[in-house]
């Protein structure tokens, strides 16, 4: 931890420096969420129904604000294309409704999913900076300089916290460039973050500098490291669900507050004389037992009640489900969601096995009714189904690439293999005998054999590392099946079911 005070480096409590005169302790409160992607409504979440909704966010928020030195910010993706439907039709709606509560927001790369005009329409609409140091403008200067610089300084009670945003190393491939303001361009975040950070203490002379987002989980950790002086990284995009943690081999705390406003994240800055003594933190959920603030779910419910009505096939029901299909362990194991989706996905490919990132399973299936909001809910992205023929080899370094995200949404749910994972890597792999009959069960990896492996476009084209790898593999070939048909057409063919089996192993 940077910043503490001489003699004081083991510090746990106030009481181990009782020469420190209380009244130059400074503590400021931050409150973070993101990757709201229009989900106004509350929602089912973590096997519970009626979990955050924007009134609830909005009250917690307005009762935040009650409180002295408190700081609220906003890491991004607000809206998302396509699902749910309340964003294709309100956008950018609850932009204006956070003002007087959000200090600053982060750009995120959903927040361009309606093109640049509608982009800077929204931000017209928030009273609140709208930042990301590495977004250029056609001129090579930072687009977004609300305050006549690409990051913000607000101060309390003396203290200087710095904040600042960056748009991922993904960004360039996630945002098509004609959803993108006329000229403008992604630079390399790490770089940016440097710069930004290094001005941030040397030239506004900073009490703590305060990172918002937009990037991934493993990019988050890949920052701190090569960038020293940032206190908090407030995490997002990766959907992590994380309570603060001090990242290895930095100075620098890490917190992720999941999605949708189902937590919030709440850090405290400890200061004495300037310097940063503590942090400390939780997450925040906002379940059923918290309130919903009035007037905002009366807006909510008029809105949502006149997009029941206009789009009544979008809660038209597809078919039901015998269990929950619950997205618990996507980042870390094998979880019901992806064994269902994955198993239907080999099957229609033909293929020994087949992976998708957990960044494709974005919330679970309630048991009962499955309706064409909470199937898009749950599975939001549009993916093609493509194979490719690889040795043993090559699917080992694939599964050992998979094992080695576990933790991010780049980690992959997969059927058609098993394995177990000793210290960090896959061992005992073993491999469908026969993609055909499933039921013939599993047979050890053979190094020279060849397989048909099956995954997603976004995996096998776009996602890091994954992309690579695929690149070297033989006779790819794009099947032309859409993964949203295929699913949506097995859960209509019967009531759908799934299991955990141990196709993951712990270690």
């Amino acid at each position: 931890m940077r910043h503490l005070l001489p003699g004081c480096l083991l510090l746990l409590s106030l009481t181990a420096c009782q020469s420190t005169p209380e009244k130059k302790d400074v503590e400021i409160t931050l409150l973070s969420t993101s990757d709201y992607h229009s989900h106004a409504v509350p929602f089912y979440s973590e096997s519970q129904h009626d979990q955050a909704g924007v009134a609830r966010v909005i009250a917690y928020f307005k009762e935040a604000r009650k409180r002295p030195n408190t700081l609220i910010v906003s890491g991004g993706d607000t809206m998302n294309l396509g699902t749910p439907t309340w964003s294709d039709e309100y956008h950018c709606v609850e932009w204006a409704w956070l003002n007087g509560l959000v200090d600053v927001m982060a750009v995120g790369n959903h927040d361009f999913d309606y093109g640049p005009d509608e982009f800077l329409r929204c931000v017209g609409t928030a009273d609140y900076p709208i930042i990301s140091s590495n977004l250029m403008g056609s001129d090579g200067t930072p687009l977004l300089q609300p305050e006549g610089k690409p990051y913000i300084i607000r101060e309390v009670q003396g203290m200087r916290i710095g904040f600042f945003a960056l748009g991922g190393p993904d960004f360039p491939t996630l945002i098509r460039a004609d959803l993108m303001p006329a000229g403008a361009t992604w630079k390399d975040p790490i770089a940016e973050a440097r710069t930004t950070v290094q001005t941030l203490r040397e030239v506004e002379k900073v009490n703590a500098v305060v990172f918002l987002g937009h990037q991934h989980t493993h990019d988050d950790k890949a920052m701190a490291k090569a960038v020293p002086g940032i206190d908090v990284i407030f995490g997002s995009h990766s959907h992590i669900k994380s309570e603060l943690v001090l990242l290895p081999d930095t100075g620098t705390w890490f917190i992720s507050p999941y999605q949708y406003g189902a937590y919030l994240a709440q850090v405290r800055l400890l200061f004495h004389e300037g310097g940063l003594l503590q942090v400390t933190g939780e997450l925040v959920k906002l379940d059923e037992t918290r309130p919903q603030e009035p007037e905002v779910k009366a807006q909510v419910d008029e809105l949502q009640r006149q997009l029941v009505a206009k789009r009544p096939e979008r809660f038209a029901v597809l078919g039901q489900a015998q269990v929950e299909l619950s997205d618990a362990n996507l980042n870390q194991g094998e979880s019901v969601l992806g064994n269902w989706a994955t198993g239907v996905l080999r099957q229609a490919a033909s293929a020994h096995v087949f992976f998708s990132t957990s960044s494709s399973f974005r919330a679970g299936i309630p048991p009962g009714d499955i309706t064409v909001e909470t199937f898009y809910t749950a599975i939001p992205y549009k993916n093609a189904v493509v194979t490719a023929d690889v040795t043993g080899e090559q699917l080992r370094a694939w599964v050992e690439l998979s094992v080695s995200k576990r933790g991010s949404d780049a980690f992959s749910q997969q059927t058609g293999i098993r394995y177990r994972v000793v210290n960090g890597k896959p061992t005992d792999i073993q491999v469908f005998q026969d993609p055909a009959r499933p039921e013939a069960g599993y047979a050890a990896l053979v190094p020279g054999a060849t397989y048909k492996l099956s995954t997603t476009n976004f995996q096998a084209y776009v996602a890091g590392g994954y992309k690579e790898l695929f690149a070297t593999f033989a006779n790819p070939v794009n099947t032309g099946l859409d993964a949203h048909t295929l699913l949506i057409q097995a859960l209509q063919a019967a009531p759908i079911t799934a299991t955990l089996d141990g196709r993951t192993g712990g270690g």
